[in-house]
């Protein structure tokens, strides 16, 4: 049986401990590890001291059941910790405190505050008291009655409340003695110290409490500062710290933070279905800076946009920017699941959701990559300001489907040489995709080939399948977001251009444009960044 409560931690940074490495440690590594783990941790929520008084931070996580923090899945983390961590939370003082809930009571307007965007959230007030019962027979008891029965009403009339909720010394800390906090959540604006909460503290009930049954251990007002997703994005500290000492690789390598050049967080997030998503953030370290999102073609890695990145930073330094890789890229969860364009559409909304990133100002997709952010638009509309679709169709034919089905044949067979199969196939790739100019440049060549054959196999198999059997053209004229289309002039020997021209009014109310990057092919911001950022610069 589930036995919630909240793991409550209070911290006080020594002097000589920078805000900034305090800030970007707890943000981009201690607090996403944690949220990583969604059947102990619902969310994970950081205050600073509103009172003027020491601890100045505090760390609340609501926990689905107490016992499992007890389980080596959470203990582990504690026994493995990085040397950073290690390092930078031995100038923390740190006092851990584990409650098990004991009752609630919470306004029609409450709303999980994790479910709230940033700016929503941040400046909440929580009003956390500690009661310590008195000798007196029955105390715990009567302190629990007096929540319950009169204190948590009385609380609900002040303006501005949301939510108050008692707990209890937990059932992790055997032997010790019961005592009581109570957490009450308060609107940004709200009547603390007004009329109704005067009313609220001055009952005769209250004052017999605290008379006969209780003792005031401490008041703390906080206010909502930072809420945790399980993705690392604090780009904002991060660009604080010295370009020397900024760089963190996680001990299973999975996540990498640097502010060498510029703010960049490198790490992964896992979606419902328990693959593993890579990501990377960059761009305006502001937290509040609009975002741009890329998808990649099939058999590519987030890597394909480098080229286009460099320019599109620096001719729109207001956006931060994030790229990810698409389920197939790598190996896939067992059983494997057959993609679709639904299931991909879902991925980006898993991504943003971990990001707490409530809408993209523009996604940018190429080949699966734009059919999957036409599903977005489609399926996510109120998540995305506009689109950027290039070199793909928005249905499937039984040819496509047929020659997918060879590829993964040719992936699968070993060559005579004992090599993968997927080598043959990334050389028929890349000349199919690339135009006969861009052949001609061997970097590129070869820099897109290495990228297709490092694919996982198995991942390409079930991967490519989102390419089968889909049909949008019944829902394109249903598209509320605004969009432009983009192809390579030598796309299919120029069938993808017809193709697209041909579909371009169906798309919305009004249609939208098609812009033809020249002498390209099927990756035109790879063939030639400087031609595909002409052609989007007028709509991004």
């Amino acid at each position: 049986m589930a036995n919630p409560g909240i793991l409550y931690v209070t911290m006080q940074p020594e002097p000589g401990l920078p805000l900034e490495q305090f800030h970007e440690w707890y943000n981009n590594e201690h607090g996403p590890t944690r949220l990583k783990l969604p059947q102990i941790f619902t969310n994970g929520l950081r205050y600073r001291a509103a009172d003027g008084q020491e601890p100045t931070f505090l760390a609340a996580y609501d926990v689905t059941s107490m016992p499992l923090l007890e389980t080596e899945t959470y203990t582990s983390l504690r026994a493995n910790r990085s040397p950073r961590e290690a390092d930078t939370i031995g100038q923390v003082d740190v006092q851990r405190y584990f409650w098990d809930r004991v009752l609630g009571k919470q306004s029609p307007l409450f709303m999980p505050i994790e479910q709230l965007t940033d700016d929503e959230a941040e400046g909440l007030t929580l009003v956390a008291v500690q009661l310590t019962p008195k000798e007196s027979e029955n105390s715990v008891e009567e302190i629990q009655k007096w929540y319950g029965e009169e204190h948590m009403d009385m609380l609900s009339k002040v303006p501005g409340w949301l939510r108050s909720r008692l707990f209890k010394t937990s059932c992790l800390d055997k032997g010790e003695p019961t005592r009581f906090i109570a957490l009450h959540d308060y609107a940004k604006t709200n009547g603390l110290g007004g009329v109704e909460y005067q009313a609220a503290i001055s009952t005769p009930r209250t004052k017999e409490l605290y008379a006969k049954y209780a003792t005031m251990s401490s008041r703390r007002i906080f206010s909502l500062f930072y809420t945790f997703g399980a993705g690392s994005r604090d780009l904002h500290n991060l660009s604080l710290l010295p370009a020397a000492t900024s760089t963190f690789k996680s001990p299973d390598g999975k996540t990498f933070t640097t502010n060498t050049s510029s703010p960049s967080i490198e790490s992964f997030i896992t979606t419902p279905d328990g693959l593993s998503i890579p990501y990377r953030l960059e761009g305006n370290p502001d937290p509040k800076a609009p975002t741009v999102a890329f998808c990649n073609s099939l058999l590519t890695s987030y890597h394909m946009w480098d080229r286009f990145i460099s320019i599109f930073a620096a001719q729109r330094p207001q956006y931060r920017i994030l790229r990810y890789d698409f389920r197939g890229r790598y190996s896939i969860p067992s059983p494997p699941q057959v993609s679709t364009l639904d299931i991909l559409a879902d991925d980006i909304n898993s991504l943003l959701t971990a990001l707490r990133i409530p809408k993209l100002d523009t996604l940018i997709g190429v080949s699966m990559g734009g059919a999957t952010t036409l599903k977005f638009a489609l399926k996510y509309p109120s998540k995305l300001g506009k689109f950027v679709a290039c070199d793909f169709n928005v249905a499937s034919s039984a040819a496509n489907t047929a020659a997918w089905k060879d590829r993964i044949t040719i992936a699968e067979t070993p060559l005579d040489d004992g090599a993968a199969g997927i080598g043959k196939l990334a050389g028929q790739t890349v000349e199919r995709w690339f135009h006969p100019s861009t052949m001609q440049k061997p970097d590129t060549v070869a820099w897109i080939q290495d990228m297709v054959a490092s694919n996982d196999i198995e991942g390409f198999r079930y991967g490519c399948q989102a390419l089968w059997d889909y049909d949008m053209k019944s829902q394109m004229e249903e598209c509320a977001v605004p969009g432009l289309l983009v192809v390579g002039e030598g796309d299919g020997k120029g069938a993808l251009v017809k193709a697209m021209d041909g579909f371009k009014g169906l798309v919305g109310e009004k249609g939208v444009d098609l812009a033809i990057v020249p002498e390209t092919g099927h990756l035109p911001m790879c063939e030639d960044p400087e031609g595909f950022w002409k052609a989007i610069q007028g709509f991004v």
